[in-house]
C-alpha cells in the first residue's frame, strides 16, 4: 500500500472515528426534549435528580448504548458473512436469523397474548439460534460448502416468512405488534436489554476475533486455505456460530435492521482494502455509527413522534450502498 493508499485510510479512519463520537453525544443530547452538552456531560459524570438529568442517565444512556451495540453488531456479523461466502453482497440474513427470529416473536405473541420487550428479547434470541443452526444443518456435513450454505438459508428463511405470514393472518394482536418490531425501534429500551443481548454479542465478538486471521486466509478459496493450514470446516462452523451470535443479538435488542450488515463491509472494503482484521474493525465502528446516527434522526425528523430506526437506516444507507457497490466491491 503506498504511502498515500495509507494516508487516505488513515483520515478516513479518523473521520469514522469522530462521527461515531459525534453522533454517540448527539443521541444524548437531541429528542424531544433537548438537552444542553454541558448538562449531558453533568448527568453522566454526577448523576443528579432534576428532569434533565433523569432524561440523559434513564432513557438516552441505554438507548444510546443499544444503538452502538447493535450497529457494532451487525457491522461485523456482515464482515464475516462476506469473507466466509467470499460474497460481497451476503448478510446475516443469509442464516435466516431475521426470520427465525420473526417467527418465534410472532410465535409467541401470539399464544400468549402478551408482547413485552423481555419476551421479545427471548424468543428474537431462540429463534435467531435455531434457524441458524437449521440452515447449518441443512447446508451439509461440517457446515458444507459457501454455496450450499446460501440456498440452505434461503430455503429456511421462505418457509419461516411463509409460516410467520400464516400466523399474523390468524391473530391481529400478534400483527400489531409485530409492525411496530418490524419496523425497527430502540424507544423504552433498558439497560437490562442491554446487558442481556451484550452479553450474546460480546461471546459472538469473541469468537469472531478468533477467526478472524483464518477469515483472511480463506478469501483464498478453499483449497488454498488448506494448504496453509487452515481448517475451513471448523472456520465455517466458527463463522456460523458468531454471525448467529452477533446479528441474533442485536435483532433481539432492536428488531430486524436490514442492510446495515449487507452495506458497511462492503463500504469500509473499498477504503482499507482486503484486510479482514481491518475491515472486521471499521465495520464495527461504521455500523455503530450508522445506526446510532440514524436513531437521532428517528428522533428529530418528526419529534416529538418517532420515526422507525429500521427506516431511517435503510434511507441514509441506501446511497452509501449504491456507491459502493458500483465499484471493486462488487467484483
Amino acid at each position: 500500500m503506498t504511502t498515500r493508499r495509507l494516508t487516505s485510510v488513515a483520515i478516513a479512519c479518523a473521520v469514522a472515528t469522530l462521527v461515531l463520537a459525534l453522533v454517540a453525544l448527539a443521541s444524548l443530547a437531541f429528542g424531544s426534549r433537548q438537552i444542553a452538552p454541558d448538562v449531558v456531560w453533568e448527568a453522566l459524570v454526577h448523576g443528579g435528580v432534576t428532569q434533565d438529568a433523569q432524561v440523559v442517565t434513564q432513557l438516552r444512556v441505554p438507548r444510546t448504548l443499544a444503538a452502538l451495540v447493535i450497529g457494532g453488531a451487525l457491522g461485523l456479523a456482515g464482515s464475516i458473512m462476506q469473507a466466509m461466502t467470499r460474497n460481497p453482497l451476503a448478510d446475516p440474513g443469509v442464516l435466516g436469523i431475521n426470520s427465525g427470529a420473526a417467527f418465534l416473536v410472532v410465535t409467541v405473541t401470539a399464544a400468549t397474548g402478551v408482547a413485552t420487550r423481555t419476551s421479545t428479547l427471548g424468543a428474537s434470541l431462540i429463534g435467531a439460534g435455531v434457524a441458524a443452526g437449521l440452515v447449518f444443518a441443512l447446508s451439509g456435513s461440517g457446515g458444507g460448502s459457501r454455496s450450499r450454505l446460501a440456498l440452505a438459508g434461503i430455503a429456511v428463511s421462505a418457509a419461516l416468512a411463509s409460516l410467520t405470514q400464516a400466523v399474523l393472518a390468524a391473530n391481529q394482536f400478534a400483527f400489531n405488534e409485530y409492525r411496530y418490531w418490524a419496523s425497527g425501534s430502540l424507544e423504552g429500551v433498558d439497560m437490562a436489554s442491554v446487558a442481556s443481548a451484550g452479553a450474546v454479542i460480546a461471546g459472538g465478538a469473541v469468537v469472531a476475533l478468533l477467526i478472524t486471521s483464518a477469515l483472511g486466509i480463506l478469501a483464498l478459496g478453499d483449497d488454498a486455505a488448506v494448504s496453509l493450514g487452515v481448517r475451513v470446516r471448523l472456520v465455517r462452523v466458527l463463522g456460523v456460530v458468531a454471525v448467529t451470535a452477533l446479528a441474533g443479538g442485536a435483532t433481539a435488542l432492536g428488531g430486524p435492521l436490514t442492510f446495515v450488515g449487507l452495506a458497511v463491509p462492503l463500504m469500509v472494503r473499498r477504503i482499507v482494502g482486503a484486510r479482514q482484521g481491518a475491515i472486521a474493525l471499521w465495520s464495527i465502528v461504521v455500523g455503530a455509527a450508522w445506526v446510532c446516527g440514524a436513531d437521532v434522526v428517528s428522533r428529530l425528523v418528526l419529534a416529538p413522534s418517532e420515526v422507525p430506526v429500521g427506516v431511517i437506516v435503510a434511507l441514509i444507507g441506501a446511497p452509501f450502498f449504491i456507491l459502493g457497490a458500483r465499484g471493486k466491491g462488487m467484483s
